[in-house]
């Protein structure tokens, strides 16, 4: 059955809102106990759950970075790459307003909300280290991703894998940026958290673009020209099974 934009995008807004909700209350919990740990598995379970949910009708992307990562290579039409990056920032958002309204929608909310946002502190940790981690991190997340479930001689384990490769990455880099590789992720949270004063994390909210877009782009591009199982001698290009046939150039 061919998958239509609008249902790939309903799936791009559950599993992205999945991921957000279960990651801001994640990181709340988190000072209770469990610290880092909690964090990482809760996040990855999440994402490996949402992903493996999402995939048959939207590819399980998740991600603008992951997204345009699969524009780049030529694997997804632009609209449907547009369509899907809207409803991922709006999953986002609804989720970051969803643990507002259910805290009690007051500022004590919209600070929980704050700290379930990654950051960094910019006097303790330089911005360009801050933007290397997210680079790197989000390089190992979308190596996983096109390993695991996009690339066609992939073994079915696509979910599991990048839920696992996620969790990973937030143990290596949580305590330098909040480990997001996802520009949603941070930018539901950070709009909402906006709504009380002294909440604000848009200074440094560039890096969370810059940096997950510059590292999935140039895993794209070297598993798409290294890696991937192409002939351009023969004119041979199989499609990524991370985008529905509805959604392929």
């Amino acid at each position: 059955m061919m998958v239509r934009l609008p249902a790939a995008a309903a799936a791009e807004f559950i599993g992205t809102f999945a991921l957000c909700f279960v990651g801001i209350l994640a990181t709340q919990h988190a000072s209770l106990g469990g610290g880092l740990l909690l964090v990482a598995m809760a996040q990855g379970l999440a994402f490996a759950i949402a992903v493996t949910a999402a995939m048959p009708t939207s590819g399980g992307h998740l991600n603008p970075a992951v997204t345009l990562g699969f524009l780049l290579t030529g694997k997804i039409k632009f609209l449907g790459a547009l369509v899907y990056i809207v409803f991922q920032l709006l999953g986002a958002t609804v989720a970051a307003l969803a643990v507002y309204a259910l805290l009690g929608a007051d500022e004590q909310s919209a600070a929980v909300v704050r700290r379930g946002t990654p950051s960094f502190v910019a006097s303790e940790i330089p911005i360009a280290t801050a933007l290397l981690a997210e680079i790197i991190a989000t390089a190992i997340l979308v190596f996983a991703i096109w390993g695991s479930a996009a690339d066609p001689r992939a073994k079915n384990v696509g979910g599991f894998a990048i839920g696992l490769a996620l969790s990973a990455n937030i143990l290596a880099i949580g305590p330098i940026t909040g480990g997001a590789m996802n520009p949603a992720r941070v930018f539901g949270p950070t709009l909402v958290a906006s709504l009380a004063p002294g909440n604000s994390l848009w200074s440094q909210h560039w890096v969370y673009w810059v940096g997950p877009i510059v590292g999935a782009g140039i895993m794209a591009i070297f598993y798409h020209l290294l890696l991937w199982p192409r002939d351009p001698q023969r004119k041979i290009d199989p499609d990524a099974m991370q985008v529905p046939p509805s959604q392929r150039p």
